[in-house]
């Protein structure tokens, strides 16, 4: 990547979490209800591996934690933000909320609540992409503690078995919720356990985005050559608790401080600075536009926008068009 890029992915980066933490603050300000799962300490994972990707063209499907993978996928911040408002605007017209967002337009499938529910639909989608023969590829995005789910090692096997062309990306944050791994789970480095379906496999730092943006291209050139499924694992850590509920009080304070040295939008921006390829003062003028961005046109939009009818509490439940709703037949 050249300096253009890299100053790119940092605004993204920086974007993505100036995101989140009005995500935050507009919760407690209870504008947003429900569920709400935030990204920060996470963000080269989604930024990196889609760089490497066609993001837009490719599907991608994940869990809960999905604001940034969709915006990378090229989803309005503005109609993101209105599905957390639940507002008639938002990406699932308000009906969804945080873990439903979805943008078919831009291919993004989904964010699931199911833990373990995007494994089998990722699987699916690349058999269609092969059953078409386009060489576009399906991108899915786990956790760790998912892949104790039973649809894991079924969806592995299958895309092993089809040889589909579907990238399996476990964003490794060490929790699932307020379990450690090494509590829950016999082996702990998850790349290790795909090579009972022979798929091959890589671990990589998910906090320094070039790193991961390197392992993603890899992978997805794997992936995209028709050489079947890849297993990718990012170590990561997520700077909140695992939602808006969680306390946070399992994780040792000194765990947390080590984790934010490692902060990856810092390791990029220092990364330019001391190349001499960003100064201080552009960083901060980066930071200053990305808040007035969020402040003047992302908020205001959600905030703004009309709520759902009651009378169409209903709609886009079911297929409207499909025949077999309306009596018909097939």
């Amino acid at each position: 990547m050249n300096a253009a890029d890299k100053k790119r992915l940092l605004r993204e980066m920086l974007f993505a979490r100036r995101f989140e933490e009005r995500c935050y603050e507009a919760y407690v300000e209870r504008k947003i209800g429900g569920f709400l799962h935030l990204y920060p300490g996470q963000e080269a994972c989604a930024i990196g591996v889609l760089e490497a990707a066609r993001p837009g063209r490719d599907y991608v499907i994940t869990g809960y934690r999905d604001h940034v993978h969709a915006i990378k996928c090229g989803s309005d911040p503005k109609e993101v933000m209105a599905e957390l408002f639940g507002k008639e605007t938002g990406s699932s017209r308000g009906r969804g909320g945080s873990m439903h967002i979805f943008d078919v337009k831009h291919r993004f499938m989904g964010g699931y609540a199911l833990v373990g529910g995007p494994f089998p639909l990722a699987a699916g989608i690349a058999k269609a992409i092969k059953m078409k023969g386009d060489d576009d590829i399906s991108i899915c995005f786990l956790g760790d503690a998912a892949n104790n789910q039973g649809t894991f090692h079924e969806s592995l096997n299958m895309a092993r078995v089809w040889e589909l062309p579907v990238l399996y990306v476990c964003e490794n944050n060490l929790y699932g919720i307020g379990t450690r791994i090494d509590r829950s789970t016999a082996v702990v480095d998850q790349y290790k356990r795909v090579c009972g379906y022979d798929i091959p496999a890589a671990q990589e730092d998910g906090q320094d985005i070039e790193k991961v943006h390197a392992a993603a291209s890899t992978a997805v050139e794997h992936v995209r050559s028709g050489k079947g499924p890849y297993f990718l694992e990012l170590m990561t850590y997520r700077y909140r608790g695992h939602s808006m509920s969680d306390s946070n009080a399992y994780r040792a304070k000194e765990e947390e401080r080590q984790w934010s040295k490692r902060d990856p939008i810092i390791i990029l921006r220092d990364r330019l600075v001391e190349a001499g390829e960003l100064t201080a003062e552009e960083y901060k003028a980066m930071d200053t536009e990305i808040l007035d961005q969020i402040e003047e046109e992302v908020i205001p939009f959600a905030e703004q926008s009309p709520e759902p009818k009651v009378e169409e509490l209903e709609k886009y439940v079911l297929a409207e068009n499909d025949p077999w709703v309306h009596g018909g037949t097939q």
